[in-house]
């Protein structure tokens, strides 16, 4: 069976930490790299079904596809690293430290940036024509949303933080649930199901992902909106990235740690001898 029961899930997803935290500087810059620029890209390809649609939900439908593809090539993601790394160490995995997991979250977050920004200059070019000619439809949207999710949020003061922090953690809630819903299957076909639901869910609830912020807020910048690149940071993209942490850890790689992997004992009564015999006549 493709399945990938519970408790073998857990092993799995704490072996997958244990890779990650021991990979080579190389190898962790050039996978996060081109998840970064492949996400950014499923971002710009989905801005632009819903401006030509006008339908939200379609562009929603489609983007999980670049995510599928990152996965489905062995890329790694700020989100997914986040609930992973840490579970190697929580399982004692030798030579795991809290040093070497904070290394891969530093490298990911770089090359994810890199990609990302990599993603946002190239289609910068193609919305203004090479910056001879002022954004099109697609790049004033992308404009505008950089503009409501930072000087938005910060118009609204506390309450505005407290509502980017929240977005921000049940992001990560779905985003980990679907690298996670990956492992559930052996094949190509129950990997991209399992990952689809629930970027569906976090894209068209308009959560912050901070890996799809690389993209949308500094192409953004460049396309005319009307923040800085310190509205970008204070209020949306570092938040976002603490936000993605809590919620992936917590509530994905926390949980299925410990009720999968650290199972307390069943509270079942013991069978009596006499029940047993009586059962074996």
């Amino acid at each position: 069976m493709s399945y990938v029961a519970p408790q073998e899930l857990a092993t799995k997803m704490i072996d997958a930490g244990e890779a990650k935290v021991f990979m080579s500087t190389k190898d962790t810059l050039i996978r996060a790299y081109m998840a970064g620029a492949i996400l950014a890209l499923a971002a710009a390809f989905a801005v632009t079904v819903t401006v030509n649609t006008g339908n939200p939900l379609l562009g929603a439908l489609l983007f999980p596809v670049g995510f599928c593809l990152l996965y489905l090539m062995g890329f790694d993601l700020l989100t997914g690293v986040f609930t992973l790394t840490p579970l190697a160490l929580f399982a004692k995995r030798p030579g795991v430290t809290v040093r070497g997991v904070l290394r891969n979250w530093g490298l990911v977050f770089v090359g994810n940036f890199a990609g990302a920004m990599t993603t946002a200059i190239f289609m910068a070019i193609i919305f203004t024509t090479g910056f001879t000619h002022a954004p099109d439809a697609i790049g004033q949207k992308i404009g505008s949303i950089g503009e409501a999710r930072t000087l938005g949020y910060a118009a609204a003061g506390a309450s505005g933080m407290l509502t980017l922090f929240v977005r921000a953690v049940m992001c990560n809630w779905m985003v980990s649930t679907g690298v996670v819903a990956a492992m559930m299957s052996t094949s190509v076909s129950g990997k991209v199901i399992g990952m689809w639901m629930p970027i569906l869910v976090f894209f068209y609830l308009g959560f912050e992902h901070s890996i799809v912020n690389m993209f949308l807020f500094p192409s953004g910048i460049m396309l005319g909106g009307q923040f800085t690149w310190m509205d970008y940071l204070l209020w949306n993209e570092i938040p976002t990235v603490v936000g993605n942490l809590v919620g992936g850890l917590t509530f994905v790689g926390g949980m299925i740690y410990a009720t999968h992997y650290k199972t307390s004992p069943s509270r079942k009564p013991a069978e009596q001898p006499a029940a047993r015999l009586v059962a074996a006549e």
